[in-house]
């Protein structure tokens, strides 16, 4: 059973076919730039991009994910691809000052309002805290896989030899300025991604950039790839000058390191499309002379909080943080941002997420109930509700991941009586479950640790699952002890490995 989904590339809803013989899939999103918490909004997109992954291993694909952490200072301006403004490390260490002044973080933090890196260090750590509760699978592995969740800052030495590779090719110059710009005009598909044209660009020309910044560049489309600039917070030497690297650069550097010069999906939100994967499509393709950055490209459209947009100045802009302070379950959270279709506008909602809550319940004591009858002596036999449900839950997440389909599908199964064999029909709803990553968040967080026990289960079961691909059944049976200690029981199903707190 394929994958059908929706590519900003083409336009139309594709069936997704690997690069690769094997079916393995390479997977690249845009993550979080850590000068801040990331809001709910982010998260939407972050957890969309998780549950298109899970729904993909639920087809029986291997999916290597790769999410950045964007730790350089960028400019306030950065929509213009050209640096201007002011260094928002600067602006996240007032704002982490004033926060000290004030009490809404101890006097003592562990964090120099003066040092960027320590910032985005400070920052990128209460990201993951809170990505690992909401389940995105890729920073649970970044425990033990760290290159999957990359940081710029540790890959300049990549994106210095792309722009020398553009430079080379004649898809880059320097201009009279110093810096490095991107020939848009050297790239006859620029504008196939968003839609732009370069006339159309042509005549925007302007904007909030000065005329005689402009005047440097061959077309006021050219972007940004290395600025020199000995006064940036955060800085390195390069051929053209002591500087930092464009916004767009890095992402297209840090996917070919680790996933290769042509991938399979690349996510972010739409805010994305233009200008930041337009010119890593640009880049990337001019680099490596590949007809394709990415093959298909997938964005989540805006988050709206209670009908409006989202402001600190309405006092409707929530972190993940302030709603897991308040007593929501990060369960309840991640089903409210990825149950209404990623193509379409979402409005989030508190009764949204009673609602969620309410329906997680339900999932639960549905589960517990077939969980109880795996210890009968009469288990039931044949096909039940759930198992029978499976197929048409895959068929929904396979249709363009239709998550509000494949939830009614999981409603309907868990109202109808209890039938089939158990152990069967609790393999199946955890398949479910696999995708959807609520059961095991279903608690009000009792503090902001990350080392719940979770996270620290699904770290060890992704090391026994690694183990038992290469054979090594000793250290297999090493992380069920680990587990078992932990008080928590593991088994082996059809759909994979299931858990439970030992009772």
């Amino acid at each position: 059973m394929s994958i059908r989904l929706y590519n900003t590339l083409t336009k139309s809803v594709e069936v997704v076919q690997p690069i690769a013989a094997d079916g393995s899939v390479t997977f690249y999103s845009c993550g979080p730039t850590v000068y801040d918490d990331a809001h709910i909004g982010n998260f939407r997109s972050f957890l969309n991009a998780d549950v298109l992954r899970r729904a993909l291993e639920l087809h029986g694909h291997s999916v290597r994910h790769v999410m950045n952490i964007t730790d350089v200072g960028h400019m306030t301006e950065d929509a213009d691809a050209d640096g201007g403004g002011e260094d928002k490390m600067a602006v996240a260490g007032r704002r982490i000052a004033e926060a000290k002044k004030s009490g809404k973080l101890p006097a003592d933090a562990e964090i120099d309002p003066t040092n960027p890196y320590a910032i985005a260090s400070f920052y990128a750590e209460r990201f993951l805290e809170d990505a690992r509760h909401l389940g995105l699978k890729v920073a649970i592995e970044e425990r033990t896989s760290p290159e999957l969740m990359p940081r710029p800052t540790r890959c300049v030495p990549q994106m210095i030899a792309l722009v020398e590779s553009l430079i080379a090719r004649g898809h880059a110059y320097v201009a009279k300025d110093g810096v490095v710009y991107f020939s848009v005009q050297s790239f006859p598909e620029y504008g196939r991604l968003s839609g732009n044209t370069l006339d159309a660009l042509r005549e925007g020309e302007g904007g909030r950039i000065s005329a005689e910044h402009q005047a440097v560049k061959r077309h006021p489309a050219d972007f940004m790839l290395w600025k020199p600039d000995p006064s940036h917070l955060m800085r390195w030497p390069s051929p053209w000058g002591e500087g930092y690297p464009g916004w767009h650069l890095e992402c297209s550097a840090m996917a070919k390191m680790l996933l290769g010069e042509e991938i399979d999906l690349h996510s972010g939100g739409e805010d994305n499309i233009f200008p930041h994967h337009e010119c890593e499509v640009a880049q990337s393709c001019c680099a490596s002379g590949q007809r394709f950055f990415a093959r298909a490209w997938f964005h989540t459209r805006h988050l709206q909080v209670e009908g409006e947009k989202m402001s600190k100045s309405k006092g409707n802009f929530f972190t993940a943080r302030d709603l897991f302070a308040k007593g929501v379950t990060p369960a309840a959270l991640r089903l409210e941002l990825v149950r209404t279709h990623y193509r379409t506008n979402s409005n989030f909602t508190l009764q949204g997420l009673r609602d969620c809550q309410r329906m997680i319940d339900r999932w639960a004591a549905a589960r517990a109930v077939v969980f109880d009858r795996t210890r009968d002596e009469s288990q039931g036999a044949g096909d039940g509700p759930l198992q029978r449900a499976l197929v048409e839950f895959r068929e929904a997440v396979g249709d363009d991941l239709n998550i509000a389909r494949a939830i009614a599908v999981l409603n309907t199964a868990i109202s109808e009586p209890g039938a089939g064999d158990a152990l069967t029909e609790l393999a199946a709803l955890d398949a479910m479950n696999s995708v959807l990553g609520v059961f095991e968040r279903n608690a009000p967080l009792a503090s902001e640790a990350s080392d719940d026990l979770a996270t620290k289960v699904e770290v060890l079961l992704e090391a026994r699952r690694a183990a038992r691909a290469a054979r090594d059944f000793a250290a297999s049976d090493r992380v069920r002890d680990e587990l078992a200690a932990m008080g928590v029981r593991i088994k082996d199903g059809p759909q994979g490995t299931t858990w439970e707190r030992a009772v």
